[in-house]
């Protein structure tokens, strides 16, 4: 049984890998290959609990650092990848609104975490960043937009897994 799901997890993070390295070459965006790959590790998760499913998205994000040639979808994989490792805690608030604003905080401290380092390391000063406050601040209610939405994909395919995919893969 764990030949079983030691192969389900290298063969599932190999795929996440490669989702990610197409959605660079493919120029699909640096959001959907992300988002697809996080979405492909979601039966480990499912089948193996958080443990097995935190060790498949640390492997697939050391692979995707080293591998994929746009560093940023790689670095995009590395910080929002373990979100669905949190998802299920976050739904078990029971207010909506709470539960709505808790996740867009986790989605504004990443991007917060994520651009500063981005913007650390090239070098960008705050003259350039202020120039285009307007800009940002568009530009950050889409990545919260696109949030959601990845959110509620999330949920769908979580539940696509188990009434209908689960079933074809472990009889």
């Amino acid at each position: 049984m764990k030949s079983k799901q030691i192969a389900l997890c290298g063969l599932l993070c190999a795929l996440a890998v490669i989702l990610l390295l197409l959605g660079g070459v493919l120029g699909i965006g640096m959001f959907a290959g992300p988002i697809l790959a996080m979405a492909v590790l979601l039966p480990i998760l499912e089948e193996y609990g958080p443990k097995t499913a935190a060790a498949a998205y640390g492997a697939a994000a050391i692979l995707a650092l080293l591998l994929v040639p746009d560093r940023e979808t790689a670095l995009v994989f590395a910080f929002f990848g373990w979100y669905p490792l949190l998802r299920p805690r976050l739904d078990r608030i029971p207010s909506r609104l709470v539960r709505l604003l808790v996740k867009l905080a986790v989605c504004n401290g990443i991007i917060a975490v994520l651009y500063g380092l981005v913007l650390r390391l090239m070098g960008l000063t705050a003259d350039l960043l202020d120039a285009s406050r307007w800009m940002n601040l568009l530009l950050l209610l889409i990545a919260n937009v696109t949030f959601l939405v990845m959110d509620r994909a999330l949920n769908r395919l979580t539940f696509l897994w188990h009434r209908k995919l689960r079933k074809q893969f472990f009889r």
